[in-house]
């Protein structure tokens, strides 16, 4: 029985892309690779990581990198067509990794790892405003969509949320910025408390959306206003990363780091909790989970 994988089973490694010195990070080179470096080495003293260098377009594998299903108890890998976010950026580079790396065939529909989250027990929660975009699989209806999902993962349910943005994400609204799930039957989700942010109404929204679920919601603070050339960054809490052992959560310099990190500390007791300077990493868009995809093992 096939069954999409929740981020927090057993892992074999993490996919890290490590940063092209000809790529997009241009004068902030080499303040990016101290934060990859960092970054690798926290999660070697829990795992393997899988590094890939040259050959790629841009770092943020989590979305061009291999989504993982169980079939019959062992993993396989899923390489489905990544273009760039909805042809924004060049992609052919990426698109091809999984091929080079895993031999995977490649599934003509677009999407990418950022966009989904899963509860391991049948549920997928995505945003509209990524899915149907217009430029990832115009030929599909929302319908045709739910349907592709749900028969290629085994899928019980497509939790869709119609509301919440970040500023400066170009990903149209990836939902690993917004809400993730923590466990089978729990979603931690932004909150904005702000009521003078652009953020706040539409926040509010996805917040309403989300209490119709049956899940138990757990709020994770607002990251204060943060900008780079006088564009607003996507700070965001829920783009951490669990690996074996442990959580990495992205910190910003922020009067409510210290707060994130004790919820996370609640929302995961049996795991380390590392925080992890991310205002480097998201000059460029994206924060510490957008950066890497988890590889896992078989069920035992």
């Amino acid at each position: 029985m096939r069954r999409l994988v929740a981020e927090w089973e057993r892992q074999k490694a993490l996919l890290v892309a490590y940063p092209d010195k000809d790529g997009d990070w241009g004068k902030y080179y080499g303040q990016i690779t101290e934060f990859y470096e960092e970054f690798i080495g926290m999660v070697k003293k829990y795992q393997d990581v899988v590094l890939i260098k040259d050959k790629i377009n841009d770092t943020w594998a989590r979305d061009y990198g291999p989504i993982t299903v169980m079939d019959g108890g062992k993993p396989r890998l899923l390489d489905f067509t990544f273009n760039g976010w909805g042809l924004k950026y060049p992609a052919n580079l990426d698109n091809m990794v999984n091929r080079r790396l895993f031999n995977t065939k490649k599934i003509g529909f677009v999407l990418e790892g950022g966009s989904i989250e899963s509860n391991g027990d049948g549920v997928l929660m995505t945003t509209s405003s990524c899915l149907l975009e217009e430029n990832r699989n115009p030929h599909m209806s929302k319908e045709d969509i739910e349907n592709f999902l749900k028969n290629i993962f085994n899928l019980k349910e497509v939790l869709w949320l119609n509301h919440g943005y970040l500023e400066g994400d170009d990903t149209d609204g990836h939902i690993d910025m917004l809400a993730r799930f923590v466990a089978k039957d729990k979603i931690a989700y932004i909150k904005c408390d702000d009521k003078k942010d652009p953020h706040y109404d539409e926040l509010k929204k996805m917040e309403e959306e989300l209490e119709k679920t049956p899940f138990t919601l757990i709020p994770l603070p607002w990251v204060g206003a943060k900008f780079h050339k006088k564009r607003r960054l996507p700070a965001s809490y829920a783009n951490f990363v669990i690996i074996n052992g442990a959580v990495i959560v992205p910190v910003y310099g922020d009067t409510n780091d210290e707060e994130a990190l004790k919820i996370f500390k609640k929302l995961f007791p049996t795991r380390d909790i590392i925080a992890l300077n991310a205002t480097t990493l998201i000059k460029e868009g994206g924060s510490i989970h957008c950066s890497c995809m988890n590889l896992y093992e078989g069920e035992r």
